[in-house]
C-alpha cells in the first residue's frame, strides 16, 4: 500500500477517527461485513495506527485499479492483472482485517450515526476549508471541485440521516442511492501548483478512499440485516466517493502516470510499508500488549513485500 504523510494521517483521523465510505462490488462476490471485536478495546495509539493502515489499504486498492485501466490503456493485460490483483488483497484482505481490529461495523443505526459524522466534517469544515485555501493559492480548479465535493457531502449526510429516521423508528424510507457522475483518469501530471493545494488533495484522496471501503463493508452489514434499501444507498453513496469524488481529485493531483512510473510508485510504497511502516506499528502495538494487531502488521508487511517483489519483476519485464 502507500504510504502518505503524517499530515494527512492526523486531519483524517480527526475527519473520520472511524468513519468513511466504500466500493463497488468486487471479484469473487459482495464483500463481508467486518466482524466485530470481542475482548478489550485497542489501546489509543494501536488504532490510530491501525486507523491509518485502513486509509492505506483503500488508497492503494483505488489507485492499483487507476492503474490497472492505464496499464490496459497501454496494451499491457499482465501488468493490469497485477495491479488488480493486489488491489483486491488490499482491500479485501487487508482492510477488512483492519476494520475488524477496530471494530469499525457496527449496527445499522450505529453505521449511519458514524457515516452522518464524517459527512457533516467533510461538508461543513474539510471541504470548505480546502476549497478557501485552493482560491486564496490560486488553483481555481481545485477550488471548484472541493465546492462541489462538499455540497455532495452535505447531500449524503442529510440521505444518511433520513435512512436513520427509517432505521430507528420504523417509519418513512431509506433513500433511494445518488448515482455517481463517473470521471475518468488518464494519465497526466498535477493540474495544481501550490504545496497547499496537493496536501489537501492528498488528504482528500485518502479520505474518499476510505469512505468507498468503510460504505462497501456497512452495505455488506445491512445486508446481512435483511435492509436491501439501505445497502442500496451505502453502495451508491460508496461509488460516488470512488468513481466520482476521488477519481476527480485523482485527475487534479496527477495520481495516474504512465506504467512504469505506476509501478515504481507502487514498489515504493509497498517497501515503505513493509520495512518501515507496518514493523513500526508492530512494535508500538506490543509495547501496549495488543497482542492481536502486532500480528497482523507483521503478517501485512510480509504480503507488502511480496508486492513490491512483484511489481519489480513486472517493472524489470517491461525494459
Amino acid at each position: 500500500m502507500f504510504r502518505h504523510s503524517t499530515r494527512s494521517f492526523i486531519v483524517g483521523l480527526c475527519a473520520l477517527a472511524v468513519a468513511a465510505p466504500a466500493s463497488p462490488v468486487m471479484a469473487g462476490g459482495p464483500p463481508q461485513p467486518a466482524p466485530h471485536t470481542a475482548g478489550r478495546a485497542l489501546n489509543a495509539q494501536t488504532l490510530a495506527d491501525v486507523t491509518a493502515a485502513m486509509k492505506g489499504e483503500a488508497f492503494a486498492y483505488a489507485a492499483y485499479s487507476l492503474f490497472a485501466a492505464e496499464a490496459d490503456r497501454q496494451g499491457l493485460p499482465a501488468v493490469a492483472r497485477l495491479f488488480r490483483s493486489t488491489a483486491e488483497t488490499e482491500l479485501t484482505e487487508h482492510l477488512r482485517e483492519a476494520a475488524t481490529l477496530a471494530g469499525l461495523v457496527g449496527t445499522d443505526a450505529a453505521n449511519l450515526r458514524q457515516a452522518i459524522s464524517g459527512e457533516t466534517y467533510e461538508h461543513q469544515v474539510m471541504y470548505r476549508r480546502f476549497a478557501e485555501q485552493a482560491r486564496a493559492d490560486g488553483d481555481l480548479e481545485a477550488a471548484k471541485l472541493f465546492t462541489e465535493i462538499a455540497a455532495d457531502e452535505g447531500r449524503h449526510r442529510d440521505a444518511f440521516r433520513t435512512a436513520l429516521a427509517a432505521v430507528t423508528t420504523g417509519r418513512g424510507s431509506v433513500p433511494a442511492p445518488p448515482k455517481a457522475d463517473v470521471v475518468a483518469v488518464p494519465a497526466g501530471l498535477p493540474k495544481v501548483k501550490a504545496a497547499r493545494t496537493k496536501a489537501n488533495l492528498d488528504t482528500a484522496l485518502h479520505g474518499e478512499a476510505l469512505a468507498h471501503a468503510k460504505y462497501m463493508l456497512f452495505a455488506a452489514q445491512a445486508r446481512q440485516t435483511g435492509n436491501a434499501a439501505l445497502a442500496r444507498l451505502w453502495e451508491g453513496t460508496a461509488k460516488v466517493e470512488l468513481q466520482e469524488h476521488l477519481a476527480g481529485e485523482a485527475v487534479l493531483a496527477g495520481l495516474v502516470r504512465t506504467t512504469r512510473e505506476n509501478l515504481r510508485t507502487a514498489i515504493t510504497g509497498e517497501h515503505d510499508e513493509a520495512t518501515t511502516v507496518y514493523p513500526g506499528f508492530a512494535k508500538r502495538a506490543a509495547v501496549v500488549g495488543d497482542t492481536a494487531a502486532p500480528r497482523f502488521f507483521r503478517d501485512t508487511a510480509a504480503d507488502e513485500a511480496k508486492h513490491a517483489a512483484a511489481f519489480q519483476k513486472a517493472l524489470d519485464q517491461l525494459h
